[in-house]
């Protein structure tokens, strides 16, 4: 299924419930407002998008693209960008990020949106896998979002994958991994968001959850298991999911107000490095209004409100 934005712009439906492939435009940063305008329409609409054919795009060239689209962020709260203060390197030299999340939830102004780009593929595997978190709470009986609704969860950057590496231990002592942990951990992060927040663009609501989250406020540490659990399966059931098979020169933008994702490890030994830019977000929000607190750490340097 196709729409036609422009005369040359086309946007083709992958699923149901997430996921849309756009043709017919060179992203870059002279892209015109209109093309602007229409992609971000897409991408709210379909929560991540994907381009093809973008091996033209280079860090600088990622930036000045992603600016059109909001404010960067610095790479991460932590973990320093390379070339670029704005662009954090997804590496498999530095870790497989082979679980459920939504980027950079430990603090409290979670980012809008990512942009991924491929950078080194491997010669088989390496999919990223989204799910939509809207559509997910939209499917819960009633009953089980009301209760939703008014819980609240911890966040907390301790399980952040861009700190999880898989190296060669030299005298026992796995270096690469010591390093990466006491880069990511150099400042602790929790913060307490409610687990369905508004969307501020659409208003609609979205589970909050993914790998950042520690436990669930007011209950115990079973019940929270349980209850996250529930949701978390609910979110990646597969009719809520769109699996993108990587290919050089390709481009993903995923609503991260609106989704969660996976990056899964099936390639072996093989090298995989994308690049991610992300763009500065609002402090979520729940249903009754109540925004998100910080409870330790300050991310004011990560991204401006």
């Amino acid at each position: 299924m196709a729409a036609q934005l422009s005369s040359t712009v086309t946007v083709h439906k992958l699923g149901a419930g997430i996921g849309a492939r756009i043709d017919g435009v060179r992203l870059g940063g002279d892209l015109p407002a209109t093309a602007v305008a229409e992609i971000r329409a897409a991408l709210l609409a379909h929560k991540v998008i994907f381009f093809r054919e973008q091996q033209h795009l280079d860090d600088a060239d990622q930036l000045a693209f992603a600016r059109l689209l909001g404010e960067p962020t610095l790479a991460h709260p932590t973990v320093r960008g390379q070339q670029h203060a704005n662009v954090l390197a997804i590496d498999s030299d530095h870790g497989k990020a082979n679980s459920w999340h939504t980027d950079v939830t430990f603090v409290d102004r979670v980012p809008a949106i990512s942009l991924l780009r491929a950078v080194e593929l491997p010669p088989y595997g390496g999919n990223t896998v989204w799910a939509n978190t809207v559509r997910a709470y939209q499917d819960l009986p009633p009953a089980l979002q009301a209760l939703v609704d008014r819980l609240w969860a911890v966040h907390t950057n301790v399980y952040d994958y861009a700190g999880q590496v898989d190296s060669t231990r030299i005298g026992g002592v796995d270096v690469k991994e010591q390093s990466y942990r006491e880069e990511f951990t150099a400042q602790r992060y929790e913060t307490e968001h409610p687990l369905v927040r508004v969307h501020p663009e659409t208003g609609e609501r979205a589970l909050l959850l993914g790998h950042f989250v520690k436990r669930i406020v007011g209950l115990s540490g079973p019940e929270s298991q349980a209850i996250f659990e529930l949701l978390q399966n609910r979110v990646t059931r597969l009719e809520n999911t769109v699996r993108w098979q990587w290919a050089d020169g390709d481009l993903a933008i995923w609503d991260n107000r609106a989704t969660q994702h996976y990056g899964v490890a099936d390639y072996d030994d093989a090298r995989r490095r994308l690049h991610r830019i992300t763009l500065a977000g609002d402090v979520p929000v729940s249903v009754d209004g109540v925004a998100s607190s910080t409870i330790l750490g300050d991310a004011a340097h990560f991204s401006a409100l």
